[in-house]
């Protein structure tokens, strides 16, 4: 069986790399909306939610294609983690992150003519305990202010990550494996 031509609402490179490497053609088309977090949805809740409204804004320009949104966050201790808005933000959400284990949440939605599914997946990840100078360091290695939690498990050089417990893809930002179960039932 062929796999299906996606129109991906992120501009995420790594959900792109991720999709390439797997072998689908994508068409990047990122959707031009403010993620929210809204108090009243759990955390993979607010995932889902937030790649729901990023294929609304992408499926109207795209109604014949498969159209697929996501998104993602880190989640310590009921707490969300985002994308940092600053070093200084990132530092600390490394400190919070180091020694400890922590979920990440994936929404993901699929739509195309009408049809839409969705589904969260949610990944643990260990950290070793890290030292104010290897946080520093590791700041400076990846640029974490595009990353939800400030670290990329697709870049892990320093080996901060001891474990993952489920998806690794996930944490990187698509579950390739659910998302290619989630797209044959599609």
């Amino acid at each position: 069986m062929a796999l299906p031509f996606i129109v991906l609402a992120s501009a995420s490179p790594r959900r792109l790399a991720l999709l390439r490497e797997h072998g689908y053609d994508v068409q990047v088309v990122p959707a031009q909306i403010e993620e929210v977090y809204p108090a009243y949805l759990t955390v993979g809740e607010i995932t889902l939610f937030n790649a729901k409204r990023k294929a609304g804004a992408v499926v109207p320009r795209h109604p014949v294609d498969l159209v697929l949104a996501a998104d993602t966050l880190v989640s310590i201790e009921g707490g969300v983690l985002g994308k940092p808005e600053n070093l200084a933000r990132a530092a600390e959400m490394l400190r919070l992150l180091s020694g400890r284990t922590h979920e990440v949440f994936s929404g993901v939605w699929l739509a195309r003519g009408g049809r839409a599914h969705g589904f969260i997946e949610v990944s643990r990840v260990r950290f070793r305990k890290l030292s104010a100078s290897e946080i520093q360091r590791y700041i400076r290695l990846i640029q974490p202010l595009d990353k939800a939690g400030a670290y990329a498990a697709q870049d892990d050089e320093m080996g901060v990550i001891e474990a993952v417990e489920g998806s690794r893809t996930n944490v990187i930002g698509l579950p390739m494996e659910s998302l290619a179960q989630a797209l044959r039932r599609f």
